[in-house]
């Protein structure tokens, strides 16, 4: 819930896709994520007890209600529909109710691209082979994670996977000293930049008027 919906979904290393193996598992996942959706408090940043506040701006609100239509339009199914959200008191808030799709099939928009808002696709496949085969079938390769209670399909996951970052049962395991980047067009501190080495030095500006 944290990885897909924190930061009302507007983190890089969010959980964009869920993509669990087999129906039988898909169908525990989404019948575990929907109630917790639907029950999701919402608020302004001044409520300590809300777990997911407003997007950032109108235009980003309606541009992830835009890939939430064409979801719809595209044939998934709408399990959570987060576009009607309206919080009392707030009713100009940009705010974006949590939402969840099933049956999402790998040509969809809501698939190929990242909507960077509180949208969950679920995509399901037969194997694990499958899985990092089309995880890999992509333009980015910022960060992965992999759940599994098995040690030998999480070895296998994190050495097929192109993704610079990979978390195994959790999320966003970066640490100081490792050089933040991904792979493929979300790479930042490769290919010879000095981003990669940023993470060792200490870096002084100053600032001297004559």
């Amino acid at each position: 819930m944290g990885a897909g919906y924190g930061s009302a979904g507007e983190r890089c290393m969010a959980v964009s896709v869920a993509v669990p193996v087999g129906d039988e598992t898909a169908d525990a996942l989404i019948a575990k994520l929907k109630p917790r959706i639907e029950s999701l408090r919402i608020g302004p940043a001044t409520d300590k007890d809300a777990q997911m506040g407003p997007v950032v701006s109108q235009a980003h609100r309606d541009k992830i209600v835009s890939y939430i239509d064409s979801g719809v339009e595209e044939g998934a199914e709408l399990v959570v529909d987060g576009r009607g959200f309206r919080l009392q008191g707030y009713e100009n808030g940009f705010f974006v109710g949590g939402t969840l799709f099933d049956r999402v099939t790998p040509e969809m928009k809501i698939y190929r691209e990242e909507t960077f808002g509180p949208v969950a696709p679920v995509i399901v496949y037969d194997d694990v082979d499958q899985v990092i085969e089309m995880a890999n079938d992509t333009n980015y390769g910022l960060a992965a994670y992999v759940y599994t209670n098995d040690l030998s399909t999480a070895i296998r996951a994190v050495e097929r996977l192109r993704f610079g970052i990979i978390g195994v049962n959790d999320v966003n395991p970066t640490a100081a000293s490792a050089p933040f980047g991904g792979m493929g067009d979300s790479g930042i501190g490769r290919e010879g930049s000095h981003d990669g080495i940023a993470e060792y030095l200490e870096t002084k500006l100053a600032g001297i008027a004559l």
